[in-house]
């Protein structure tokens, strides 16, 4: 699998931080501009499409869907054929949305699939050309990043910091964000705030290929646990986030759908709610529990729960797998559930560089979309 990537602390984020709650104070006079963020993961094409609202943004449009793009990429190393004809459907989907909406930036962008699928760059000129859609294969440390400026609001301001984490479908960042020792508390601090980061070239895809995900007893759910174990031994961000962690005094922040499946299935919601899933604490025995509860489920029981379902029944013990050797690893006392990251986000920057920079040109090239007549849209800055 290879060794996890920068294990030291990533640039700074490129520009200051917005509110992420996606309600900010009221905006007067024209009409607020439009902003989009699509994420291309190896298992979900997501889609938010918001209005900029003083410091923040409100959400006007979204879409998700699970088009699995990665399945089988860890095997083969290349995007199958069904897997690229799923998510050019659902890209097409995106496309339509950013035209009725008039959205005037955008941020398209794709992860570990195309990262690592040798066959990665054809797939963008298809989407190119069918879809009318210029998507960016962002790094590993950018979509760290991102995930911890999305998600940043959710930091308890009163510990000293979190270890957030992202478990994807090819790959799991991991950051150390240290509030404590960084001069101040707020938003706008929380770039300087990252001490350490890492990303695992496994996600809850390329762990379920690997292993299997319809009937996993104990002994190959310890196996898939082993296995992201050895990865964390690798990264070494120092004896004080051990000590932090053993004392209490840094919290979990988890972001994805396996953190957010979890949730709504503890809080035995009869259909999954974002309102009560986003910012839930829960402590370590109720992870545990949680984690317990989700294994003790057969296949067709987790395709049968409404927060779980058909498309994430075969690969939701693989991200408890993923989640129980992070909380080996640092046996935090509290974790916070984010149903937000990486789109959140990408918003907040794109916001952010018109307000403080006039949208100023520079930095890494955003994808863009075409309207109905194919013309380029403006390149996103």
């Amino acid at each position: 699998m290879g060794t996890p990537t920068d294990t030291g602390s990533p640039p700074l984020p490129a520009s200051g931080h917005s509110s992420l709650s996606g309600s900010g104070s009221g905006q007067t006079g024209e009409a607020a501009r439009r902003y989009a963020a699509l994420d291309l993961g190896t298992n979900n094409c997501r889609l938010l499409v918001a209005e900029a609202r003083g410091r923040g943004f409100r959400v006007v449009d979204a879409f998700s869907r699970i088009v699995r793009l990665g399945e089988g990429v860890s095997l083969s190393g290349r995007l199958g054929d069904a897997a690229m004809d799923r998510a050019v459907e659902a890209l097409k989907i995106c496309q339509r949305k950013l035209v009725d909406r008039r959205v005037e930036r955008a941020r398209l962008v794709a992860t570990e699939a195309c990262r690592t699928a040798e066959n990665g760059g054809h797939f963008l000129d298809r989407v190119r050309d069918e879809v009318g859609l210029e998507l960016e294969i962002v790094s590993r440390e950018t979509e760290a990043r991102l995930a911890v400026m999305g998600c940043a609001s959710l930091v308890d301001r009163d510990g000293d910091g979190a270890i957030l984490f992202d478990i994807g479908g090819g790959s799991s960042e991991l950051v150390w964000l240290d509030t404590h020792s960084r001069s101040g508390k707020g938003l706008t601090s929380i770039g300087r705030s990252i001490r350490a980061w890492t990303s695992l070239p496994v996600g809850v895809v390329t762990l379920a290929d690997r292993h299997g995900g319809l009937d996993v007893d104990d002994e190959k759910f310890e196996r898939m646990t082993a296995e992201v174990s050895e990865m964390l031994e690798r990264f070494d961000p120092g004896h004080a986030l051990d000590r932090a962690a053993r004392e209490g005094r840094v919290h979990f922040l988890g972001t994805s759908g396996t953190v957010t499946t979890l949730a709504g299935v503890y809080l035995g919601l009869a259909r999954y709610d974002r309102r009560q899933v986003d910012g839930t604490w829960l402590e370590a025995g109720d992870v545990a529990d949680m984690i317990g509860r989700v294994r003790a489920m057969s296949y067709r029981d987790r395709v049968e729960s409404p927060c779980i379902g058909a498309d994430r029944a075969d690969l939701v013990i693989a991200g408890c797998a993923i989640l129980e050797a992070i909380r080996r690893r640092w046996p935090c006392p509290r974790l916070r559930v984010a149903d937000r990251g990486l789109r959140e986000g990408i918003l907040t920057e794109l916001i952010a560089e018109d307000r403080d920079g006039g949208g100023r040109r520079g930095g890494p090239q955003r994808g863009r979309h075409h309207g109905h007549d194919g013309r380029a849209g403006e390149r996103a800055r």
